[in-house]
């Protein structure tokens, strides 16, 4: 039996750490699994690690759909969560609950979806109609044109006072969950404090309620400059397995992320 929002509200509530890896395959799936995984996230950087794209930006909800069945297919007790990619649910709460029921009958339990607060009108959408919804903010990958590239967001005082006020305000909207990417480790902490639901750290601090890393990354699979926070569990775990397990072991026990992977 997969694991529920219960389940991982009852990880969150004990105060125990929570893992998410990103995979987009059945294989890889069934790996994270043994290695005691709690969340499989289909994400839409499969533009870039499997597709070979400089951006998730072309990755279309049709792409999503066929990953989310093959993860779903590879596991048995992963808590499942499929991205709404770019373009999918800008336009209107409509549009976007209808991305979000093609992921969801594709076999998700959740769906993602980036952005701060103008997104609340289409989380309390989706979420009234029984899908509920991870949030996704900090450096969102899909506005990296917006952004200037991939850079570290909070730094300044408002920006991190905006986050803060997206952060909560998604939250009030229904969101169950929210990803954190890439900012100071002080604000990730701070985050993490203000909420009522887990935040899952990707470049956030070690005091996020869990964290998340590409399996590509972890792997050392992804050519190219790695980001800080990355960090490769497989050059000393001799397998795939046993490289997922380490992640679980060191996320749980505190030890990753180091200060040498934060902001």
């Amino acid at each position: 039996m997969r694991l529920s929002l219960k389940d991982l509200s009852k990880k969150y509530e004990a105060k125990e750490k929570i893992t998410m890896v990103t995979i987009y395959d059945a294989s890889f799936a069934a790996s994270a699994e043994q290695a005691g995984v709690d969340i499989l996230f289909i994400g839409d950087s499969l533009g870039m690690t499997v597709q070979g794209h400089d951006s998730p930006v072309p990755v279309t909800v049709d792409d999503m759909v066929y990953h989310t069945r093959a993860v779903v297919r590879g596991s048995k007790q992963g808590f499942v969560i499929g991205d709404l990619p770019f373009g999918a649910y800008h336009e209107s709460p409509q549009q976007a609950f209808r991305s979000a029921a093609q992921i969801m009958m594709a076999g998700a339990n959740m769906v993602k979806l980036e952005g701060g607060a103008i997104m609340a009108e289409a989380v309390e959408f989706i979420t009234k109609r029984g899908i509920p919804v991870c949030g996704h903010i900090g450096l969102t990958p899909q506005s990296y044109n917006a952004l200037g590239g991939f850079r570290v967001q909070g730094k300044s005082d408002e920006g991190a006072k905006q986050l803060l006020n997206d952060a909560k305000t998604l939250q009030n909207a229904g969101m169950s969950m929210v990803v954190v990417e890439a900012v100071p480790a002080t604000l990730g902490k701070e985050l993490t404090a203000s909420l009522s639901i887990p935040t899952i750290g990707i470049g956030a601090g070690p005091d996020c309620s869990g964290q998340v890393l590409l399996a590509y990354d972890m792997l050392d699979i992804f050519p190219g400059k790695k980001a800080k926070f990355v960090k490769n569990f497989l050059a000393n775990n001799g397998s795939i397995i046993n490289a997922f397990a380490a992640f679980v072991k060191e996320v749980k026990n505190g030890t990753f992320p180091g200060p040498e992977h934060c902001y």
